[in-house]
């Protein structure tokens, strides 16, 4: 897949675009302040940066991945990766006067089912776009609204990220509010965040970024559809993706499936649960 002539592409109609966004949900809620400090556990100290980076909500446990083809979802991710690299990250360093290069991913698990798994193959296609052709896009990733089934995923899904992608992952407790409103002010808070420990939700009261009618989608849309226009392909940005090759079926598939029983069985005896993989 030409990852450059696939961002050009605006997938159409109108009704598959908003498939695709129902069901894979991501969008960008705000930028993270201007100067804050971030407790680095790899150094055991507090560094002092500079940020101002573009935060991106994605919700996992609620994408379903099952409204359209592989290709759209894969296709709709370059386009985003794209955009963040062509026209936020270029805005963002204009206006602060010093290079910004990455961004901060805030992932959401509410929802989250061992079924997720059964989507493995297409989320290990987008990992591997991103490892391959996006690197060190991603300053850190928080994973927030942690359910219990979320230890047994983990422990299919980490062996299959790269190192220095693991090193970046900070899981939150709860909605993760009162740690990202160190880093960030309400505003730029995604939706899923603004919850208090109770659990109560002010999630109708707030914009949802995932939505195709939030601003940022709608920017991204347009965006698309002008590069639609362009007669000659422009020039992929410096790191940004030449060429990005669907990986074949994972040979290691059958160990993935076995790990994830394996771990389906261990909650099931902690939990007196009797439901088969099949039926989660």
């Amino acid at each position: 897949m030409d990852a450059v002539s696939s961002s050009q592409k605006p997938i159409v109609p109108t009704e598959l675009y908003r498939a695709v966004r129902d069901s894979q949900l991501i969008g960008m809620s705000g930028y993270s302040r201007e100067e804050h400090y971030i407790f680095s556990s790899i150094l055991s100290q507090h560094c002092h940066l500079l940020q101002s980076l573009p935060v991106f909500a994605v919700g996992v446990g609620l994408s379903t991945f099952d409204k359209a083809s592989v290709h759209c979802y894969v296709q709709s991710h370059i386009q985003i990766n794209e955009y963040r690299d062509r026209v936020i990250l270029p805005s963002a360093s204009a206006k602060h006067g010093r290079p910004i290069t990455t961004c901060v991913k805030v992932l959401d698990m509410t929802g989250l089912k061992l079924s997720a798994l059964s989507q493995i193959k297409l989320l290990t296609i987008i990992s591997t776009v991103d490892d391959l052709n996006y690197p060190e896009k991603t300053n850190t990733y928080y994973i927030v609204n942690v359910p219990y089934i979320f230890s047994a995923c983990w422990k299919v899904v980490k062996p299959l990220l790269q190192e220095r992608t693991r090193k970046k992952i900070q899981v939150l407790q709860g909605s993760g509010r009162d740690e990202l409103l160190k880093i960030m002010d309400f505003e730029s808070l995604p939706h899923f965040c603004r919850r208090e420990d109770s659990g109560s939700s002010r999630s109708s009261e707030n914009k949802n970024c995932f939505s195709l009618d939030h601003p940022f989608h709608q920017q991204l849309y347009n965006y698309i559809k002008q590069q639609s226009l362009i007669s000659e392909p422009i020039q992929p940005v410096k790191q940004g993706s030449f060429h990005v090759d669907l990986p074949e079926p994972a040979a290691e598939g059958t160990e993935i499936a076995k790990t994830i029983e394996s771990e389906l069985h261990k909650i099931e005896n902690r939990n007196g649960l009797t439901q088969s993989l099949d039926d989660v």
